[in-house]
């Protein structure tokens, strides 16, 4: 049995800007399903966006977001964040995090500090901070390395969250948090956490669809525990499908920026011809959900296995300087970008809902938290504007923190450990390969970029029968992690099933054939799980 103030469930910018805020004053625990290096977080190349120049505003933000998300954004939790932008970009800076300054088209695009600004989709001015195109990296590995170091801090590296121990699971009249039970990949051994508050920083779900940007670890694992342990979750039905994830077979999941179309990229059919245009008046600045449908629609028609994102008209050195990871991964792959068109598809590459968060990060159970993608905080809505992601994450990590830091020390109580008294070791693991491999090709083909509720509802056959081959074989054997995140896969399948089903209209990310149209007025979709009698 171990024993923490706090555990942290997840290793990306989120989770190790909530440790590092807490760790001076608390024992932190930080658990990973990999090392502490594999998040969605580090994958990120665009950026950070934060009102810095004097002739941007926090209200034009607003207002770029508000658009952006299609009507069901919260205002008061997009103020609330967006006012702490710049806040948290002189947080990170403090950290040592290294954000571009130089920029050869002079100091337009730069703010009063050096800092050289891009701009993304769906953004009214220059307002993104980065680091070249690997903004990600250099935030992960300036906090990783912090993090590491810190005595308050303690990781555990190739440690998978089984369940949640709340009140409520052990008949507790107390409710709330009370700790976890943890595998232990390299022993196998289940552990028991004791801690009063835990932190959900366990990523978004894009692994459900056969096609994302996302690395091996984003299986949904923090919302689905969530919703088993009895929070609400929000707006599932709305998961981003990046435009511009690169087309090759060598290439997996390797996501070509926003900021290539930011800085004059464009987008273009095998023949040379754009298309953006005819689409939207706003080209290939439009926001992700309107570029991904445009290239969805333009592939479908004229049976093209992809499209070009083409910057090669920029100057050699431009593109070098701004893209060095972008022009190193091509150039391994036989294209120059600065000769020639990159292909690119649309992939899976956010979730916008999530389980339901206030200002504070706390979810509906107390002691239980959640940031960054894990949680709907209301900034999203119905799609995500570029770059407001990793703000969300340090802005929401520190209010979590905080909020932690004025609640009074709660004793925890001894947990029950872990039974395996009634499984046996797998007969035929080949059984969760088989199950992942449909489980991800049937939300790709029919919970994809265009949805029918004809569609919809062949799915949520599809995966409630596999719900029931996945419980029986957890019931029955030992976990691995490959059992555990196909179960939490399973779950989040069917809330974005069940909340796309649920709304009929057409909406941001959400976009039906049945139901092209938009309502004149935006609900959230909240769903709830039953108690238990």
């Amino acid at each position: 049995m171990k024993q923490f103030d706090v555990a942290i469930i997840g290793s990306g910018l989120a989770g190790l800007t909530t440790a590092l805020q807490l760790a001076d004053k608390l024992k932190v625990a930080i658990i990973c399903k990999r090392s502490v290096s594999d998040s969605a977080s580090r994958w990120a190349q665009g950026g950070i966006a934060a009102v810095r120049d004097p002739a941007d505003s926090v209200e034009e933000h607003v207002q770029d977001t508000l658009v952006a998300g299609g009507g069901l954004c919260e205002r008061d939790a997009v103020q609330f964040i967006l006012e702490n932008a710049s806040k948290s970009i002189d947080w990170l800076v403090e950290q040592g995090v290294p954000f571009s300054r130089e920029d050869e088209e002079g100091p337009s695009n730069t703010e009063p500090n050096g800092f050289h600004l891009t701009r993304e989709g769906g953004h009214s001015r220059r307002r993104i901070l980065h680091v070249a195109d690997a903004t990600g990296d250099a935030v992960q590995n300036t906090l990783e390395a912090k993090a590491r170091n810190h005595p308050n801090i303690e990781l555990f590296e190739h440690h998978m969250v089984i369940d949640l121990i709340t009140g409520d699971r052990l008949s507790e009249k107390k409710a709330g948090i009370l700790g976890a039970y943890i595998l232990d990949e390299q022993s196998q051994r289940v552990l028991t956490l004791t801690c009063p508050y835990i932190v959900l920083a366990c990523g978004g779900a894009g692994k459900v669809y056969n096609y994302t940007t996302n690395p091996d670890t984003a299986t949904g694992d923090g919302i689905a525990m969530a919703w088993r342990a009895g929070c609400r979750i929000s707006n599932m039905e709305f998961i981003q499908f990046h435009p511009t994830c690169l087309y090759h077979p060598y290439a997996k999941s390797f996501l070509i920026t926003e900021a290539v179309r930011g800085e004059g990229g464009l987008l273009k059919l095998p023949d040379g011809t754009r298309f953006m245009p005819e689409h939207d008046e706003r080209a290939e600045l439009a926001p992700r959900d309107v570029v991904a449908r445009a290239i969805d629609f333009e592939m479908k028609k004229r049976g093209l296995d992809c499209v070009y994102l083409d910057i090669s008209h920029e100057p050699e050195e431009k593109l070098k300087k701004h893209f060095p990871t972008i022009y190193k991964r091509c150039l391994e792959l036989g294209i120059d970008i600065t000769k020639q068109g990159i292909p690119v598809v649309p992939a899976a590459h956010y979730t916008c809902g999530g389980v339901v968060t206030d200002h504070n990060a706390r979810t509906d159970i107390p002691g239980l938290y959640a940031v960054g993608e894990t949680a709907y905080t209301g900034l999203h809505g119905a799609n995500r504007l570029a770059s407001n992601s990793l703000l969300e994450c340090v802005v929401l990590g520190q209010a979590a923190a905080n909020h932690i830091l004025t609640k009074p020390h709660r004793e925890t109580m001894g947990l029950p450990d872990w039974d395996e008294s009634r499984v046996t070791d797998p007969d035929e693991e080949v059984v969760i390969s088989h199950n992942w491999a449909e489980l991800r090709q049937t939300m790709w083909n029919y919970v994809g970029i265009v949805r029918t509720d004809k569609r919809l509802e062949r799915a949520q056959h599809r995966i409630q029968l596999l719900r029931e081959e996945i419980l029986e074989f957890y019931s029955n054997f030992r976990v691995s992690r490959d059992l555990l995140e196909l179960r939490n896969l399973v779950d989040v399948a069917d809330l974005i099933v069940t909340s796309a089903l649920s709304r009929k209209e057409s909406r941001g990310l959400h976009y039906s054939s049945d139901y092209p149209g938009t309502l004149p007025k935006a609900f959230p979709t909240v769903l709830q799980r039953p108690k238990k009698r």
